[in-house]
Order: C-alpha cells, then structure tokens, then sequence
C-alpha cells in the first residue's frame, strides 16, 4: 500500500522549517525504519506563485493533498519529534477518508482539557480539532475537504462575518480545518473515539508552565533516542513549540 508521512516545511528569517522537518524524519525513520517521509517545502507545492507569501503555511495548507505523493498521508508539523512506532495507528486511518487529530496531552501524557487556546472553537461550536496531525486518503471526501480550507482561507474576511470571533481575528490552520469539518460533518472528518491519535502540545497553559517558553522553566533531557520532561519520559508525538528545541534533540 502507497502510504506515508509528508512534512510541510518552509524556512523564515528566524526558524529554519527545513531543519525542524529533517529531524522529525529521522525521528520517524529510527523507530519506522521502513516508513515513507516526504518532506514538502515552498518550490516543491503545485502553485508556486502562491508559496510566495509570507504566510504560506496556513494560505497554502490545502495544497497539501495534491503534493503529497502518497494514497493514504499522515500529515505532521514540522516542529514535533515521533518517540515511538505508531505503525498501528494505519489500521484504523485507512478505514476513513479524513481524520484530524482532536486529542492533545500535557508532558505527563494526560488528555488536556484546557480551553485557554479554544475560545474560537468553543464560541462557534465547532468540532475540536488540530491540524498538527491530519490524516486523509486520496479521495473525493479529501478532495472537498481541502478545497473546502482553501475557499475557507481565501474569503477570510466574508467568514469573520458569521463567525464569533474579534474583527481582526487572522485566520489559522486549526480554525479553519474546523470550519471545513463543521460544514462536512465532524462524523466524516473526526474520530473521537481514538485518542492514540493524539500529541503532547508543550504550550504553556496546557503544561502550568510560567512562560510560554518551556524550556526555561522545565528540566528536560534529551538523550540518545528519548526525551524527557520533568523526568517523563515522552512516548506521544511531541509538539515541542519552542523551534530552537530542535537543535537540542539527539538521534
């Protein structure tokens, strides 16, 4: 079966995408060694023109489903780490067309509950959902769905007028796949009931860290094919946040 992991990756003035990309490849290659990983950065996207711009990453998300090269993706940000096999997660995947993740854990590795990030999803009631971790099938329902964040995206200023939200509220990725879900139905775009699929999401609310930035503040260690945090050892995709992170992780 033609299935794999694609990263989307572009470098800014300050973060280097590119870098964050390769290391979550090869986090995924040590404990998957036989998995298929393209990373897809701004020239590699079917409209170039539009990669331009300096907020690609959201505008351009939806390009996503034509570059991927795979028939069944699981699509990753590129500032995470994968610290275990999570072949067993296909089994499921491959049953749907479209499955956003919508489960995040704290660094203990518990399901968060906290809503300080979710005043948007919860003001317009809509299905809640991290793009972080997409998985989708070349299908006619893929197909709509990421035609759905496309049009989404482009008429940003119509959607805000219908939508509980500040006026000069930007459009992000997780709002806008929650959008496109919502209007698709949550029934086909969501799997509530596989939490598996989840990551730990290192901001600072969810973690009771002081500062957003939790590398100041927590005791880490990054050994040799593991991480821990607080002494715990990390065994869910790992949303580290903090870019620089990802100079500190060994593999």
């Amino acid at each position: 079966m033609n299935k794999g992991f694609v990263i989307m990756a572009q470098d800014t003035e300050k973060t280097s995408y590119t870098k964050c990309a390769e290391t979550l490849k090869k986090s995924i290659l040590r404990v998957m060694p036989d998995a298929k990983v393209t990373i897809i950065t701004t020239e590699m996207l079917p409209h170039g023109d539009q990669a331009k711009n300096s907020d690609w990453k959201l505008i351009n998300d939806w390009q996503v489903y034509e570059a991927s090269p795979y028939d069944y993706t699981i699509k990753l940000e590129a500032d995470m780490y994968i610290p275990r096999n999570i072949n067993h997660w296909w089994e499921v995947l491959m049953q749907r067309d479209v499955v956003i993740a919508g489960t995040i854990r704290n660094f203990k590795q518990e399901i968060s509950n906290v809503r300080f990030y979710r005043r948007f999803i919860d003001d317009n009631k809509l299905p809640d959902v991290y793009n972080a971790i997409t998985y989708f099938s070349k299908s006619d329902t893929a197909q709509e769905f990421f035609n759905l964040v496309k049009e989404i995206f482009t008429n940003w200023e119509e959607y805000k007028k219908i939508l509980k939200c500040n006026p000069d509220e930007l459009a992000t990725t997780d709002w806008v796949y929650a959008i496109a879900s919502h209007i698709m139905g949550a029934e086909k775009t969501t799997l509530p009931g596989f939490t598996e699929m989840s990551m730990v999401h290192m901001k600072q609310y969810i973690n009771g860290n002081p500062t957003e930035n939790w590398t100041d503040t927590f005791i880490y260690e990054c050994l040799p094919n593991q991480i821990k945090v607080q002494t715990v050892p990390q065994q869910y995709p790992f949303h580290y946040h903090v870019k620089n992170f990802c100079d500190k992780i060994i593999l």
